[in-house]
């Protein structure tokens, strides 16, 4: 599951997992602060715990920044594009574990509220990740598609054809989706080992056409899935959704939201074949 839906708006999941564990944490810390020692002492908790998320963010985000700093030379603007789900988990929890200790050090009567939260909201935000299938390896969905240049049926895993590919789920009447096209469609000019498969979710081949023609957008491999059945699969009814699977067809990374060409270029990286 890669998005929550509620009405018209799709939202992420990660971040709404992340904002719902960080909330538990911070209510517990200030509750059982406000039973050992007062009111003030319970505010101070809470707050503590949402420091550490926001130091762990700023963390998590320059790590990743500072490892995949020549993707994101050519355009500096796109360190400040959130949206590009560019984290690296790992340097924001020792961020965030780091300032929680530090606290406990400063104030004993700290330790206990923020090590029972700490420990709690890192569990709570865990399962529900593993529950959702967050970072989970899947392969390739087993659905059937219509390939757009000749109306031939096939599967996703023979549209692969055994190579590393970018599976774009998108529609002509989604805003971010026509942002992030030229992206993805220069990207399948110039990569010559991994292939790009353009999903289109539940239109016709006629609208297809039109909006391509229209766009000027030289596409290759655009499958039509009419039922929108590969979004159902993946447990994402929001668009537009990148899907990235390397040569045996296992999915190493998937982002909900547009992407932009820096935030491409890091997560080609994980399945562009080594040289």
């Amino acid at each position: 599951m890669l998005s929550l839906t509620l009405g018209p708006i799709a939202l992420p999941l990660p971040p709404v997992l992340l904002l719902g564990a960080v909330w538990g944490a911070s209510w517990l810390a200030t509750r059982l602060a406000r039973r050992g020692a007062g009111k003030a002492e319970g505010e101070l908790a809470g707050n503590s715990v949402i420091q550490a998320a926001l130091l762990g963010l700023l963390a998590a985000r320059l790590v990743y920044l500072a490892l995949h700093a020549d993707a994101y030379l050519a355009t500096p603007w796109a360190v400040f594009d959130l949206r590009d789900g560019g984290w690296n988990a790992p340097a924001g929890l020792a961020a965030g574990v780091a300032w929680l200790a530090w606290r406990g050090l400063r104030h004993a009567w700290l330790r206990r509220p923020l090590l029972v939260s700490g420990v709690a909201g890192v569990a709570v935000w865990w399962l529900a990740s593993l529950a959702s299938g967050l970072g989970t390896s899947h392969a390739l969905p087993p659905v059937q598609l219509l390939r757009l240049e000749d109306a031939r049926v096939l599967s996703l895993t023979e549209a692969a054809r055994g190579r590393p590919v970018v599976v774009n789920l998108w529609a002509s009447w989604c805003g971010p989706c026509r942002v992030e096209m030229p992206v993805l469609a220069a990207a399948q000019q110039r990569e010559t080992a991994v292939g790009f498969l353009f999903v289109n979710q539940g239109e016709s081949p006629a609208a297809v056409q039109r909006f391509l023609s229209q766009q000027g957008l030289p596409l290759r491999e655009v499958l039509l899935d009419s039922g929108s059945s590969l979004g159902q699969t993946i447990g994402s009814r929001g668009l537009p959704v990148t899907l990235f699977y390397d040569a045996q067809g296992r999915q190493v990374d998937a982002h909900f939201g547009i992407l932009n060409a820096a935030a491409l270029e890091s997560r080609l990286r994980q399945v562009r074949p080594s040289r």
